[in-house]
């Protein structure tokens, strides 16, 4: 990272630069990452972002944080909290494992409240952005027709191309899972759950029904891309969707869902915009017929785990079924799906949804 270009976190509509740190680190110790060592200058302007109310002895400020965060506030041995307390001259008060409630904290002075506050904020952030991904916004689309469509597709790839490197039968998507993902999620509670089926609801009320007119998307699920450079070394290939009319809107659609979530920061920005695709095979299901994408590739503490996979050559698929159709069908629902699970339809279970009609 160039130091005249540090990255930006966005905490409640504010940017704070995230200046390097050394993280200090204990042989022999299990859970390293659970103490944060090193410098939070960057955190330290005073804004009034955070809300302080004024108590008769002195300020106060609260924070809401899942519990399965609150280790990294507390650090080894009580570190982190102790050194937080001590530069701005604060008392955090941090409910007890497993227990849900608020993060406190009171001080004489505002400055250090909102001081401390901050700190926190980025330390909830930063350990936050390393949590597996654990639901994601999506469309479902495994209606019969469409099913039918992938099932033929597979069917017709392998009598076709089954003499190519790396194609087989292992790497096809399971036609009940077949979807198209808005955005990722880490959801750390009911609590956040709950917020993101509000928040779905709010995208409802404010453009969707508009978008939408009030009725199901009509789409058609037809052609097929690969994610790499190579035709000849794939390991995703997916099938494109696009509205039977040829309109904008689906894309409009999941752009300002998409928008809205990474302004709340339950989704982290990477991309602007959502590519509309449904993933039909993919490499990683030749050793892990569940596995998910490359969304699989990193451990609880944000580090990179290498997943050997085979690529396949996809130039006869690509050049043959190039315009392959698989089907139309209706989006209704966006789904707060969790991740690693089945429902009793065999696609992912759903923690909530919000109907256009």
């Amino acid at each position: 990272m160039e130091v005249l270009r540090p990255q930006l976190i966005r905490i409640d509509g504010r940017n704070y630069r995230k200046n390097p740190v050394q993280e200090q680190t204990y042989q022999h110790e299990e859970d390293e990452e659970d103490f944060y060592q090193g410098s939070m200058e960057c955190a330290d302007e005073p804004c009034d972002a955070c809300e302080v109310e004024q108590t008769p002895q002195g300020f106060r400020s609260t924070v809401r944080a899942p519990s399965l965060l609150y280790k990294h506030i507390v650090g080894r041995r009580g570190d982190t909290r102790k050194k937080i307390e001590m530069e701005t001259k604060t008392t955090i008060s941090i409910p007890k494992p497993g227990e849900d409630g608020e993060i406190v904290i009171t001080g004489q002075h505002r400055n250090g409240v909102i001081s401390a506050r901050t700190r926190i904020d980025v330390l909830l952030d930063t350990f936050r952005r390393k949590q597996p991904f654990t639901h994601f916004l999506a469309f479902f689309l495994n209606e019969v027709e469409v099913q039918e469509g992938f099932l033929r597709f597979q069917e017709e790839v392998l009598a076709k191309c089954s003499m190519d490197h790396g194609v087989d039968s292992s790497i096809f998507q399971n036609p009940k899972k077949l979807h198209l993902t808005i955005g990722m999620l880490v959801l750390l509670s009911e609590e956040e759950i709950q917020q993101t089926c509000e928040m779905l609801q709010e995208c409802k009320e404010e453009f969707i029904n508009d978008i939408s007119g009030g009725k199901p998307l009509e789409v058609e699920m037809a052609g097929i891309e690969y994610m790499n450079d190579d035709p000849g070394m794939v390991d995703v290939l997916y099938a494109k969707v696009h509205m039977k009319d040829g309109s904008n809107r689906l894309q409009e659609l999941v752009d300002r869902v998409l928008e809205r979530f990474q302004a709340s920061g339950l989704i982290v920005k990477e991309w602007n915009s959502v590519k509309l695709h449904a993933t039909v095979m993919n490499t990683l299901f030749r050793k892990d017929p569940n596995a998910e994408g490359r969304y699989n590739l990193y451990t609880a503490d944000g580090k990179y785990i290498f997943k050997e996979r085979e690529s396949f050559d996809g130039r006869n698929i690509l050049k043959l079924f190039e315009n392959f159709y698989f089907g139309s069908l209706k989006l209704n629902s966006i789904h707060i799906s969790q991740r690693f699970t089945i429902d009793s339809f065999g696609n992912y279970a759903s923690c909530g949804q919000i109907d256009f009609s």
